[in-house]
């Protein structure tokens, strides 16, 4: 049985335009004055290899009992329950309206699925009326431009559970496993003769990687297709690094800039320290480099079978990295000798613990509860006198956890705060060794229910 999808919201905020989207035609008016649409309009959507029905409603709105208005939200009403899922649509650029919450309101009373699209979110003026849209209680909006195509992937996401029939479900468990399945996408980096293609090769447990004493074997970063404990790798050996100064040569140059490009393309990043050395700024500038680009990060010391006070380097480099690498602060150390094969399993299990954090969501809620006790335990500061506000936040993306702040004058907010805030939520969430990101935005405050 083909699903019903009905398309719903306020005037004149796209859903015309959706319509025509998805059904491949300009079947529906589309004009930027409001009410344009008054009948329910019905075609055959088809997004990517779904097929549903689709239904086009007039703009929900507040009208007198019986005018034309009332007439036309009543055909949007019975649309609702005859639909399987609803498509709700705000628009972004306006932000929540009023009449936005009442026929939230009004969806969840009706009980049926409902979907928010936030839609002209295209550019920087949507992404507030994106967020914003999280306080309308109906789940995770989805940031969709109807009139660019933007966003439909997300909604083809969100409606497969939807619009596929029970005879899917053995399809739809198949597609989950391989997401679930997807390879890992790993870089190991280091300095020049850290050991980076030995350590590959213990781990593959094959020579697959050519190795030596010389300085600089490795010159292009070689992907390897590989499973540890069943689970899919693709793993990346790179040329070794040395700080931008001393690269010379054509060749060099191109292998450094290869091993940076497998840096943005991974998921984690193993860097390799040479454990018989003293940490030099390079080490940590890889590190750096690693955690700037949002990569889920682990500190690997190589050759620690060669060290002698293995306790006291374990602590110095610990103590190195908490003081100079706060955006990954409590990131993973852990000692491996290749050559004797000894914790390349606790080396992995770290990388996919990193990994696993990285790709931490938070909801909204729990953000918030924990954003309240941390504002009562340490007041923003009132710099000028003026006492910063900070009303309330939201995760806005994962790889790596991204979060959005809210409130008064965050401009000012000093960085101290932010690390505040950071490491409280290192510690009630076990972030540690993440990176996180902060965007700090003024404007309304969408949970404060007392706003008219």
């Amino acid at each position: 049985m083909t699903a019903k999808v009905a398309i719903l919201g306020r005037p004149n905020v796209g859903k015309s335009t959706l319509f025509n989207r998805l059904v491949g035609r300009k079947l529906a008016l589309v004009d930027d004055q409001p009410g344009v649409t008054r009948d329910r309009r019905e075609g055959e959507g088809r997004l990517a290899d779904l097929t549903f029905r689709l239904f086009d409603t007039a703009g929900l709105d507040a009208a007198p009992r019986g005018s034309l208005e009332d007439r036309m939200s009543a055909q949007s009403e019975a649309a609702i329950a005859d639909a399987d899922v609803c498509l709700f649509v705000i628009d972004a650029r306006a932000g929540v309206t009023p009449v936005d919450r009442e026929f939230a309101g009004k969806l969840r009373r009706h009980g049926k699925p409902v979907l928010v699209l936030a839609n002209k979110s295209e550019g920087r003026a949507g992404e507030a009326g994106v967020l914003e849209a999280y306080a309308l209680g109906l789940g995770d909006p989805i940031a969709i431009s109807a009139e660019h195509g933007e966003g439909m992937d997300a909604l083809y996401d969100a409606l497969v559970p939807f619009v596929k029939g029970e005879e899917d479900d053995a399809d739809d468990e198949a597609e989950a496993a391989e997401a679930e399945n997807r390879p890992l996408k790993l870089a190991v980096i280091g300095q020049p003769n850290a050991g980076k293609s030995t350590l590959v090769n213990a781990l593959l447990g094959a020579d697959r990687l050519l190795t030596g004493p010389e300085a600089g074997i490795t010159r292009d970063a070689i992907a390897i297709d590989w499973s540890w404990r069943g689970k899919p790798v693709i793993l990346w050996d790179t040329a070794g690094i040395r700080r931008k100064s001393r690269v010379t040569g054509k060749v060099e140059k191109l292998a450094v800039a290869d091993g940076l490009r497998a840096i943005r393309f991974a998921d984690a990043v193993i860097v390799l320290i040479d454990a018989g050395l003293e940490i030099e700024r390079q080490d940590l500038t890889l590190a750096d480099l690693a955690a700037q680009q949002g990569r889920a990060v682990v500190i690997a010391l190589s050759k620690w079978d060669m060290v002698e006070d293995k306790q006291k380097r374990l602590k110095d480099v610990k103590e190195d990295m908490a003081e100079i690498l706060p955006e990954i602060r409590g990131v993973t150390i852990v000692p491996v000798s290749a050559h004797q094969e000894k914790g390349l399993d606790r080396l992995m299990e770290a990388v996919f613990a990193a990994a696993e954090k990285w790709n931490t969501r938070i909801s909204t809620g729990q953000l918030n509860r924990w954003l309240e006790g941390m504002l009562e335990r340490n007041p923003p500061p009132a710099p000028s006198g003026r006492r910063i506000k900070i009303r309330y936040m939201t995760q806005v993306n994962a790889r790596p956890p991204t979060f959005s702040l809210f409130g008064n004058q965050l401009d000012n907010l000093p960085e101290s705060y932010v690390r505040y805030l950071m490491n409280g939520l290192r510690e009630n969430f076990d972030l540690w060794g993440t990176p996180l990101r902060f965007n700090r935005r003024g404007g309304r405050n969408p949970f404060d229910k007392d706003r008219k």
